[in-house]
């Protein structure tokens, strides 16, 4: 909004040219979030905490040590979305087609988690709605947004498929890239979903990934950088990287509530919907693959539960002592701040081997 308030004055009133630099507006959109999420933080959750009484409820088959968290609030994401909706609003180029596009899936996703959070605690059990319903509206918003994605994207960048250490090869997906994208968007909201078991253990690998994100959409929108790093160049995706601050900044902001211990809890409400924005923007930056390097963390933990369901059933026996990954090591007598700060650590040298694709081509 200020961009397109203030930018076109820019050549009237000098201090206004600030807006028409991308970095300039992607670091005020990441300090915004962080003060939005201060300032509305303890309200939200104290407003949490008497609407929902005895909090998120507790898996009885999980790690005993997560008991002693009963009470704790959850639906915290709807922290992460204000700050980030504000933010995104108030720096981004509201005329830009890709801004709205993350933006649909972020917000449309967060609404099915929070009709999720909202069945767990109105029920009082940790099921919320049906698995394949959920599925269902995660699929029809992320085919609704790579569709608008196909039309408004030039080809042969519409449906091709980068692939990292290559040179801008594009791989022709043609009709199969709407199922791709949709795949990709729903894979990475619900691995970011499986990754949040513990207090802090999403945010940061989150705002690891949106950073790096940011980087790249900032990168694959300016020719001049696309083309030196021999990137696919995709005009108007710096834009995104306005996105990305927000993000940072919101995620940044969360975490100072959901540090252990935690006063409160993402919910599906944050993780369905920052994971979906991920998903997104890597979908529309042509860095899908890269996704799965700078996400690895959440790769790993998706992989994890595949791995131990698939072996249940084809053999009866278990791989780990339970899943997601997280809680197999909490089984094997980790305590909680060295499973997070070790899965942190992990999170952040997948994202720099993530990033070394943009250069070894």
């Amino acid at each position: 909004m200020l961009y397109n308030l203030l930018a076109p004055m820019a050549d009237d009133f000098q201090a206004f040219n600030l807006f028409r630099y991308l970095t300039f507006r992607t670091g005020g959109a990441m300090m915004t979030a962080l003060f939005l999420s201060f300032l509305f933080g303890p309200r939200v959750i104290n407003w949490l905490k008497s609407q929902q009484g005895a909090g998120q409820p507790i898996r009885t088959d999980g790690p005993e040590s997560h008991l002693a968290k009963a009470g704790t609030p959850t639906m915290g994401g709807f922290l992460i979305l204000l700050a980030l909706c504000i933010s995104t609003l108030l720096w981004a180029d509201l005329k830009n087609g890709y801004v709205w596009i993350v933006m649909l899936v972020t917000f449309g996703f967060g609404a099915v988690g929070f009709g999720d959070d909202y069945l767990k605690l109105s029920k009082r059990n940790s099921k919320g709605l049906p698995g394949k319903l959920k599925l269902v509206c995660e699929i029809a918003i992320a085919g609704i947004a790579a569709w608008i994605l196909v039309n408004i994207t030039n080809e042969p960048l519409s449906t091709g498929l980068a692939v990292p250490f290559l040179k801008e090869l594009l791989i022709p997906l043609g009709f199969l890239f709407i199922p791709f994208a949709i795949f990709v968007m729903v894979g990475a909201s619900n691995a970011v979903n499986l990754t949040d078991g513990l207090d802090g253990l999403a945010i940061v690998p989150v705002m690891i990934a949106a950073g790096c994100f940011g980087f790249i959409a900032y990168l694959s929108g300016n020719a001049v950088f696309a083309n030196y790093l021999q990137i696919n160049f995709v005009p108007g995706t710096g834009e995104l990287a306005v996105f990305c601050g927000a993000l940072v900044g919101a995620s940044l902001g969360f975490l100072w509530y959901n540090a252990p211990p935690a006063m409160v809890f993402m919910g599906d409400t944050g993780s369905l919907s920052v994971g979906g924005a991920l998903g997104a923007i890597s979908v529309i930056t042509k860095h899908e693959l890269v996704l799965a390097i700078i996400g690895g963390l959440f790769v790993l933990e998706t992989v994890s539960v595949i791995v131990q369901v698939a072996s249940f059933k084809l053999t009866g026996k278990r791989v780990f002592a339970m899943a997601p990954l997280h809680h197999h090591f909490e089984k094997k007598g980790w305590s909680e701040p060295t499973i997070v700060i070790r899965f942190w650590i992990i999170a952040a040298i997948l994202a720099v081997i993530g990033l070394a694709t943009l250069k070894l081509r």
